[in-house]
């Protein structure tokens, strides 16, 4: 198979220096990626930037659920609150729009809701049936009343000790990275041009109105400009230091809350259903979820400093343990805890709010007098829309032309055309690989996967590990075809291998820097710096 020359780096960049854009986004997560394609579908020029890589953030360390939000439709009853009412019903129909338009990175999943005390059933359901007819006919499936061995039969971990029963409702789940990198891929196949690991390191302007940014290169090390009529920041958690880069004296518009995600074995939770613990001994609201063959158990919401690479603390991840101990029936312990992340969440700043758990998720857009606009706040289930508000207001404020309409709402991203539920049995007869491995490829590539099977020879067919689905050529992809640049953003990101089982991408990152190596014609000092790189991410 010939690779895909359209991707090189070079030409990307070149087209970055010499062209104008109608757009220039600063950064590369779920906010910016969905801005860059709603924009590029309409028919404008676009450029977009990430200094480090395409969800390094806050885009791929999420719970992995596409929901309307069952604790902000909580403070909305609470409260009498006509916003947090209004964000659940977007979020509701957000969802039923991303498991369209991206049917092998997304599903519904069945979640149950324990309960151990007499007034937790009537309370819960209610609340449950609220979230059903707010989704109206977008529903994924009707939430029920589970008895005690209901309760147990489709959550067989949980502790039967004092169990009165639970109830079943459902949402969405998904792969946060795999989803962001194919937003980022559809954009450019609509034309826009985007690329990671450029950093913007100042803003240009011309009478006091911005007309493009001073970026670097962080692989080549060279500075060059980007000339562009708006400029959107979608920087998430670092949106204050392009506001302050653009006025020194901007009033800070942002907090931030770290989300802990710990993941386990796949025997800590049914292969097809998740768990809600609704309030943790401090109010947060916690999930366990079956996330490619293993159990995902977070999050806790606490008030964070924001930096590049946060810590998961032992403090938090014990935390976390102490929670699924004391609701499972079978030990948790420590050397249990495959892989560890933090990731920070951007919330509005409101000097009222003590508590981030509080603070609303819905999104703001804020427009500098220089012409910067900020899109921040929100979460991944209303990206789309989210770029559909900011790109709304780029168009007025830069007096931009477009050729079309909105159509994210009904645009299938890469690899989503033809997809069907049998795509996996299709890829086991025409390529006669393990089905594990088929299915891990449909559900991550989708009808691109004879792409990724062909773009190597056979040898690249071979696992990375015996006990897991992903292989050589997926590396090869990587590079090639998704723009990967390095272990980290392979490993991590493209594969998730780094986020599912730390030791087993500790042993897959041999072959993956030789392969780099071979690429990109690194020496032996740059192999060396790339492995401690990689080394270091795992220690997040």
């Amino acid at each position: 198979m010939k690779l895909n020359n359209m991707l090189e780096r070079s030409q990307m960049i070149k087209k970055l220096q010499e062209s104008f854009f109608d757009l220039l986004i600063i950064g590369g997560g779920a906010s910016g990626a969905g801005a860059a394609l709603d924009a590029a579908s309409r028919g404008l020029k676009v450029a977009l930037v990430e200094k480090n890589d395409f969800a390094a953030g806050t885009s791929s360390r999420s719970t992995k659920l596409i929901h309307g939000g069952v604790r902000y439709l909580e403070l909305a009853v609470k409260q009498r609150s006509r916003e947090q009412y209004q964000l659940v019903k977007d979020a509701l129909r957000e969802r039923a729009t991303l498991l369209k338009i991206a049917p092998h990175l997304s599903r519904p999943i069945p979640l149950v809701t324990p309960i151990y005390s007499l007034f937790g059933g009537p309370y819960f359901w209610t609340g449950l049936k609220m979230y059903d007819r707010l989704a109206g006919k977008r529903s994924v499936g009707k939430s029920k009343y589970l008895s005690r061995k209901k309760a147990i039969k489709r959550f067989p971990m949980l502790k039967a000790k004092g169990l009165k029963g639970g109830v079943l409702y459902y949402d969405g789940q998904f792969d946060d990275a795999r989803m962001n990198v194919t937003l980022i891929r559809t954009a450019i196949d609509y034309g826009a041009t985007a690329l990671n690991h450029i950093e913007v390191i100042g803003l240009i302007k011309e009478n006091t109105h911005l007309s493009g940014a001073k970026v670097k290169d962080i692989i080549s090390e060279k500075n060059f400009d980007i000339k562009a009529r708006v400029i959107i920041n979608a920087t998430g958690p670092f949106c204050d230091k392009i506001r302050f880069m653009d006025d020194p004296q901007a009033r800070s518009i942002l907090r931030a809350s770290s989300g802990i995600h710990i993941v386990l074995d796949k025997r800590f939770s049914p292969p097809h259903t998740g768990l809600l613990i609704p309030e943790t001994e401090d109010g947060r609201v916690l999930f366990l979820l079956p996330w490619l063959g293993h159990t995902l158990v977070g999050t806790t919401d606490n008030p964070a400093n924001i930096e590049d690479n946060p810590h998961a603390s032992e403090q938090d991840i014990e935390y976390l343990l102490r929670h699924v101990v004391k609701y499972f029936n079978i030990p948790v312990t420590r050397q249990d805890v495959l892989s560890s992340w933090s990731g920070l969440r951007p919330l509005v700043s409101d000097p009222n709010f003590a508590d981030t758990a509080k603070l609303s998720r819905d999104h703001v857009i804020n427009i500098s007098p220089s012409g910067l606009i900020t899109l921040t706040g929100g979460k991944w289930t209303t990206y789309r829309k989210m770029a559909e508000d900011v790109i709304n207001q780029a168009i007025t404020l830069g007096s931009l032309t477009p050729t079309h309409a909105c159509q994210s709402e009904n645009i299938l991203l890469k690899g989503s055309q033809s997809y069907s539920e049998d795509y996996t049995q299709k890829l086991v007869d025409s390529f006669h690989i393990d089905e594990d491995i088929a299915k891990h490829l449909a559900t991550s590539y989708g009808t691109e996967s004879p792409q990724v099977l062909q773009i190597g020879a056979k040898q690249h067919l071979q696992r990375l590990s015996k006990d897991y689905p992903y292989i050589e050529a997926e590396i090869l992809y990587a590079i090639h075809e998704e723009l990967a640049c390095n272990a980290v953003d392979i490993l991590a990101r493209r594969m998730r291998l780094a986020f599912l089982n730390q030791e087993v991408a500790k042993e897959a990152l041999p072959l993956c820097l030789k392969i780099l190596k071979e690429t990109f014609q690194w020496s032996n000092e740059q192999m060396q710096e790339e492995e401690k790189k990689f080394l270091d991410y795992l220690s997040l």
